[in-house]
């Protein structure tokens, strides 16, 4: 009884392991979110397995089933149409649940969009906070005055219509000058980094609207000083 993860390229289809094609073509099925988009992957590789539909809209529904099927002997592979299930995927709720029914689950390295996109933005990168895509109403003011004082490089996910506004929305709450890069297409043919201001990215978009799946890498807020260091620049300004 075992999940594997397996971890799909986010664009180039070379990037993928070894151990990540033997997994899918050991697998009795494989799990993913779009059978035309996973089938492509698949014929590069000459795989042939049953696909099975598991998204976010079906989820819920099929997980009882899956882990009846995966109890009685059957391996499964899980995969997404980019990156690694279970990040802004779905794949959270069958690994509980495959763990509370003490089913093994594997999941393999791979490819994922926001690690590039952090090391390539020229931002500092030993911290950092991932926070996937913004709230779309509910909670999005809130979240975006928590991220103005968030002293870590931030790191987000958002589609190509939602860029602008979300930058000016970064903009007016982190501050306009704050550094950021929008990474778009990572690994396919028209890859783009821009890094700039948030406002003067937010400018940038506006008048060319993007395309493609899109990783926004904000610069962190200025660490607040303490009251000692404030004391002994006060007093160095007296003397």
């Amino acid at each position: 009884m075992r999940l594997y993860l397996v971890p799909s390229p986010i664009g180039n289809l070379g990037d993928i392991t070894y151990r990540a094609v033997e997994t899918l073509r050991n697998a009795d099925v494989i799990l993913c979110e779009d059978t035309r988009t996973s089938g492509v992957l698949l014929r590069h590789y000459g795989i042939q397995k049953p696909l099975t539909p598991y998204h976010a809209h079906n989820e819920h529904k099929v997980l009882g089933h899956l882990i009846d099927q995966i109890q009685a002997g059957k391996v499964f592979a899980l995969i997404t149409d980019a990156g690694t299930p279970g990040i802004s995927d779905p794949g959270f709720l069958l690994v509980r649940e495959c763990l509370r029914n003490d089913i093994k689950v594997e999941c393999l390295p791979g490819a994922t969009a926001f690690v590039p996109a952090m090391v390539q933005s020229g931002l500092t990168s030993n911290r950092f906070v991932f926070e996937g895509f913004l709230p779309l109403k509910k909670g999005r003011h809130t979240m975006l005055t928590t991220l103005a004082a968030e002293p870590r490089t931030i790191i987000l996910y958002e589609s190509p219509h939602r860029l602008v506004k979300t930058l000016n929305e970064l903009a007016a709450h982190l501050g306009a000058e704050r550094q950021a890069a929008v990474c778009r297409e990572l690994t396919k043919m028209f890859e783009e980094t821009n890094r700039n201001t948030l406002a003067a990215l937010a400018a940038h978009y506006e008048k060319h609207p993007p395309k493609g799946e899109i990783v926004i890498v904000v610069e962190g807020a200025p660490a607040r000083k303490g009251k000692q260091e404030r004391e002994e620049e006060d007093d160095e300004e007296e003397n």
